[in-house]
């Protein structure tokens, strides 16, 4: 049965994929790197900040030392925040979502974002509360489509189960997310997957269990019925 609900962030929860974008481009400009919108969408979307620049430089042929790599992430972080501290960026329908489901299943989010950024948006939009854990991409090594971070979140649960409490398998788990990469972690960790098609066209993530345009118009206990039977 369905126990635990794990989120992606950016492109789930916060509408702020085009400001990344725009973020990467102004960064990678100062070094002289034109990044286009669709070469950023379908390459590099679902990456971490270090695995996208890590990667854009490794295609334009230049050196990418963990110093430039931490520099750029650290450049690329102060210019975000300055943007999501004039503006909101939550989906429409997600504050909705999130506090229904903190009602009836356990909240986690596993992102490939910084953890401060990830913080301030839900504690901007008042839902920092409903989340038990936060898997940020300071806790792992590896990004996705690595399992690392649904299970480094799937772990941390588990280490504040409260008496008479069943510890969570994967299987307990729904994955919410909207990049295949994504979709793919998920599904490594062993964890069922509802894909929002926020950033992507539906047909892009068939290879999710379930597709919905927004998480506005979803309902998690008829989509348990649907895929936990």
């Amino acid at each position: 049965m369905l126990r635990a609900v794990i989120f992606d962030f950016d492109g789930v929860v916060a509408d702020n994929e085009p400001v990344h974008f725009a973020m990467f481009q102004r960064i990678l400009g100062e070094l002289g790197i034109f990044l286009s919108k669709e070469e950023y969408y379908s390459t590099y979307l679902g990456c971490d900040d270090k695995g996208c620049f890590a990667a854009v430089l490794a295609a334009h042929g230049r050196p990418a030392p963990k110093a430039t790599i931490d520099d750029l992430v650290a450049r690329k972080a102060r210019v975000y925040l300055e943007y999501i501290r004039q503006h909101l960026v939550i989906f429409p329908g997600v504050r909705e979502f999130v506090r229904d489901a903190a009602t009836r299943y356990r909240l986690a989010i596993a992102s490939g974002a910084l953890r401060h950024e990830i913080e301030f948006i839900l504690d901007q939009a008042g839902i920092l509360k409903e989340f038990e854990h936060i898997t940020s991409s300071e806790a792992v090594a590896r990004g996705k489509p690595d399992p690392e971070g649904f299970l480094h979140a799937l772990a941390s649960l588990n280490r504040t189960v409260h008496s008479g409490q069943r510890r969570l398998s994967a299987d307990d788990c729904l994955a919410i997310e909207d990049s295949v990469p994504g979709i793919q972690a998920a599904h490594a960790a062993g964890m069922k997957v509802l894909a929002v098609a926020n950033t992507h066209t539906m047909q892009d993530l068939h290879e999710a269990d379930a597709v919905t345009p927004s998480l506005a118009v979803i309902s998690l206990p008829e989509l348990e019925r649907r895929l936990w039977g």
